[in-house]
């Protein structure tokens, strides 16, 4: 983890300016191509959901404006981030909070992030997020095929943990879209390090 020097870093400014908004958060949302990734995912047997929270937290980590958080008077650069997210058990539709620390491989992740949602009885374990922030919040709406979506938050202002969730894909012509949410705060991320984050993740997913 690094501390940020105000005095040196150019996004200073930019910094400031929207640290003072009441709400400096914005949401955007999309349509990725998982055409390539499903049918691969379902070859290797690998399930996809916990494949899909790998490759968008990957693809989140190659772009360095998502790694930035707000510590107190202080801004911090985490060398990387781990994914926290929704998932369901049978027979309930009462939904849990998994936090896995991420992997070099996949195959790996997807393993200790299903044994993980496995093992976990309880909804919420405080202790699994408490005093972290190197993390990014992920949920999944698989029923419905979402325009739009806005994320939970408490708030406060300095909360800078970026929020993904993405909906049920769909057909059009002969590729599978998936509607794709990403928020952040707009102290750190402008659109432009949005469109380097979504043409990251799409890349990792056409050549999987």
């Amino acid at each position: 983890m690094e501390i940020i020097n105000f005095d040196t870093w150019e996004r200073t400014t930019h910094y400031k300016f929207f640290k003072r908004m009441d709400y400096p958060h914005f949401n955007m949302c999309v349509n990725i191509d998982i055409t390539n990734f499903l049918a691969k995912t379902n070859e290797k047997k690998i399930t996809f959901y916990y494949a899909m929270i790998y490759a968008a937290t990957y693809a989140l980590n190659q772009v360095e404006e998502f790694r930035y958080r707000i510590k107190g008077e202080q801004v911090v650069l985490h060398n990387i981030i781990h994914p926290s997210f929704t998932d369901m058990s049978d027979g309930t539709d009462l939904f849990k909070m998994v936090t896995v620390y991420m992997e070099k491989s996949i195959l790996d992740f997807t393993k200790k992030a299903k044994e993980k949602s496995n093992d976990q009885v309880d909804y919420f374990v405080i202790k699994d997020v408490e005093g972290r922030d190197d993390l990014t919040y992920i949920t999944c709406i698989p029923w419905v095929s979402f325009t739009h979506l806005s994320h939970t938050i408490s708030f406060n202002k300095d909360d800078s943990i970026p929020r993904l969730a993405w909906g049920k894909y769909f057909k059009e012509g002969d590729k599978l879209l998936l509607p794709f949410s990403v928020q952040a705060h707009h102290s750190f991320v402008d659109g432009i390090h949005m469109g380097k984050y979504i043409d990251c993740l799409q890349e990792y997913l056409n050549e999987f």
